[in-house]
Order: structure tokens, then C-alpha cells, then sequence
């Protein structure tokens, strides 16, 4: 019985570890944006027999390449991880998992991620999953401690995962998917931004350069953090214009969008953690916020 309750022991930690090498939290929000951009195709729900299956097989497909690239990055930054409080409890970092596990895994998960998506779906989709863990793994990841240009960078495989799931209903990759893409690009840098602005610490400590300003967070900083917020006012009116929603949806993201530069404007007002938090928090709801919006309006 002793051993019995040590395997399942092991087995359970280890079941822990690998959720946290694929960033659980994070790939879920990953898919889901990526999921909801392909229920917004036009005609999708009549376009496959088995509407929910489809559906699913996206989700385990991006949850596959979105975990094979944080587990890329857990085994890169192994060092720098074990440096910084909030990471340093990563199971590469921790010494529980060794580095040619994690790339063992990344490999296999990647590649059956991008099968399903290819297989089931079509070769574009799976290709914009391709491009999005090479830029995230091999671009982003070692240029975060060159320049805060990776955050530009960065973007770019953070806002594919919308355009990848517009691929997956049309491959032609309709403006829709591109309005998606232009929004979860736009949003990602308050979001950003107000995240290392809490770990500024520990970034530096580990060599990251991600804030605007060399100097941290500062006046500029925050000055920035409003401008990309500004600029999602005039995103957020363009799937109106196209006809992709109606005015419910657009009277709902334009106070989303409101509710981002208000927020960035107290950052820049008070300059403090606490208004950078805030910041954050706003960012995390403003995605669903948006993107079932746009779903109500279709549904």
C-alpha cells in the first residue's frame, strides 16, 4: 500500500509538473481566443457534421503548440527562471524536469498539434501555428534580454492564435480574422507592459528588457501603454463597419476600449504598482469581454 500511495504520489506531481511546463492559465487563454475567433467565421457552425468535435480537436490542437512553445521556453530559460521568485518553482528550474525532457515533449507536442490542425482542418491553419512557436520560441524568447523590441516581436505570436483559429473555418483568411488579429495585437501591450511593470524586479534581476524605458517604469512608460490603448478605440468600431457586428457588440467593445485607456491614464497619473495591477486585471477581462460580444451579435 506505501508504495502504491508513493507512485500515485509521483504520478500526480508529475502530472503537476507538466502543467505547469505548458503555462496552464495561459494556454487556456490562448485557446480560447483562438477557439472564439473560429466560431465567428461566417457559416461555421454548417461547414462540418460534427460542429462540437471540431471545435474540441482545435482546442487540443492549440493547446498542443501553445505548450510546446512555453515548454521551449521553460527549457531556454532555465537559468534566468531559477533567478526570479515567480518562476523559480518551474519544474526545469526546479531541477524536478531536465531540460532534454522538456524539448522531448515540446517536439512531440508541437508536432501533433500542428498535425491536427493541418489533418482536420486545413494546412493554413496549422502553418500560422508553425510560424506562431517558431517567432514565440526561437525569436522572442532570446530576444528578450537583447532589446524591448522583443515586445513588438512578441505580439505577433500572441495575436496569431486568433487568426489561426479564423484559418481553421477559412483559410482564404477573410478581413474578419485580420480585425481579430489587429485587436488581441493592439491589446497585448498595456497588457504587457503592466505585467512587468509588477515583476520590473525580477525582470532586471534576470536581464530582461521589456519596458519602453531603459529606465523602468516611468512617465514614458505609462505614456505608452496609453497610446496602444487609444489606438484600440478606432480597432474596436472597424468589425461594425465591416459588418461583422451590430450595435450591441460595438456600444460593448467601445466601453471595453474606454475602460482600457481610463485605466492606463490612472497608471500614468499615479505611477504605481497597485494602478499597474489594475491595468493588468482590466486586460485579462477584456478579451472575453470582446470576443463574446461579437458572438452575441452572430449567435
Amino acid at each position: 500500500m506505501i508504495i502504491i500511495g508513493s507512485s500515485s504520489l509521483n504520478i500526480g506531481s508529475k502530472i503537476k509538473d507538466y502543467l505547469k511546463l505548458i503555462k496552464l492559465s495561459l494556454s487556456i487563454m490562448v485557446v480560447f481566443s483562438s477557439v472564439l475567433a473560429y466560431l465567428l467565421v461566417p457559416g461555421i457552425e454548417s461547414k462540418y457534421e460534427n460542429p462540437l468535435k471540431m471545435t474540441i480537436l482545435l482546442a487540443i490542437g492549440g493547446l498542443l503548440v501553445t505548450g510546446s512553445a512555453n515548454a521551449i521556453n521553460q527549457a531556454v530559460e532555465k537559468n534566468t527562471d531559477a533567478m526570479m521568485k515567480r518562476t523559480s518553482s518551474r519544474p526545469v528550474a526546479a531541477g524536478r524536469m531536465s531540460v532534454t525532457e522538456a524539448w522531448i515533449f515540446a517536439i512531440v507536442a508541437g508536432a501533433v498539434g500542428i498535425f491536427i490542425l493541418g489533418y482536420y482542418f486545413n494546412w493554413t491553419s496549422a502553418g500560422l501555428a508553425a510560424l506562431s512557436l517558431f517567432l514565440y520560441a526561437f525569436i522572442y524568447t532570446p530576444l528578450k534580454k537583447v532589446n524591448a523590441v522583443a515586445v513588438l516581436v512578441g505580439a505577433f505570436p500572441g495575436a496569431l492564435p486568433c487568426l489561426i483559429g479564423w484559418a481553421a473555418g477559412d483559410e482564404t483568411l477573410g478581413v474578419g480574422g485580420w480585425v481579430l488579429f489587429g485587436l488581441q495585437f493592439l491589446w497585448q501591450f498595456p497588457h504587457f507592459w503592466a505585467i512587468c511593470w509588477i515583476a520590473y524586479k525580477d525582470y532586471s534581476l534576470a536581464g530582461f528588457k521589456l519596458l519602453p524605458s531603459e529606465k523602468g517604469p516611468t512617465k514614458f512608460t505609462a505614456l505608452q501603454t496609453i497610446i496602444y490603448s487609444l489606438l484600440l478605440l478606432p480597432m474596436g468600431v472597424v468589425p461594425y463597419l465591416i459588418g461583422m457586428s451590430g450595435t450591441v457588440s460595438l456600444f460593448i467593445v467601445t466601453a471595453a476600449n474606454l475602460l482600457m485607456v481610463w485605466q492606463c491614464v490612472r497608471l500614468y497619473r499615479e505611477m504605481e504598482v497597485k494602478a499597474a495591477r489594475r491595468v493588468m486585471f482590466s486586460s485579462y477581462i477584456y478579451l472575453p469581454i470582446v470576443l463574446f460580444a461579437l458572438l452575441g451579435d452572430k449567435l
